[in-house]
């Protein structure tokens, strides 16, 4: 015969027994309860789709930055005089150095694959042909101005910007010292 404190331990342990049993059961039935059924397919919701459609929208963001920063962002900087002159002066043959260009029809821009439509300078072989810069002046345009290295013809670090005409240079460019930023050195390969 069982002695007293071991029926009851024994009572205890099969009722705890039970006890585990039912809440393993309920909680199993609750768990089940918390599921839900969509009936109307065509307003479901992938979260996890959309989760990888945001991540992609912030990596095009970041993507985008990164390329805005590559493509104007400053490789250099340099100070030089900024003259004007046309392809009609008096030591100019009309085409450009760098890709003998005849611009004696007054061009005076150049359309680059990658900044578009830009302005053309002169530069001593400091620069590469091809090079981008970057530069302010009011009397030019209130906007900075993007040009291309396609001739030759300076010395230093200073800039020749290509205009329709000599006359046109001598009265909106003239002479003037400017700080200038490279964005690419020459051609990209």
């Amino acid at each position: 015969m069982l002695s007293k404190s071991k029926f009851y331990l024994s009572y205890i342990t099969k009722v705890g027994i039970i006890l585990v049993v039912l809440f393993g059961i309920n909680a199993s039935s609750s768990k089940m309860e918390t599921y839900s059924t969509n009936e109307n397919i065509n307003k479901s919701i992938d979260l996890s789709t959309m989760a990888i459609y945001i991540n992609k929208e912030e990596e095009a963001k970041a993507n985008e930055e990164a390329l805005q920063k590559y493509l104007w962002g400053s490789l250099d900087s340099y100070t030089g005089d900024l003259t004007g002159y046309g392809a009609n002066c008096a030591a100019c043959t009309g085409r450009l150095a760098c890709t003998g260009l005849d611009v004696r029809d007054g061009t005076s821009t150049y359309t680059d694959d990658t900044y578009g439509t830009v302005n053309i300078v002169a530069s001593s072989s400091n620069l590469p042909c091809g090079s981008i810069i970057r530069f302010e002046n009011s009397r030019i345009s209130e906007e900075p101005v993007i040009a291309i290295v396609l001739d030759r013809g300076v010395l230093g670090n200073d800039i020749d910007l290509l205009t329709p005409s000599e006359e046109y240079a001598y009265k909106y460019v003239g002479r003037s010292t400017i700080t200038y930023d490279v964005l690419r050195f020459g051609w990209e390969k």
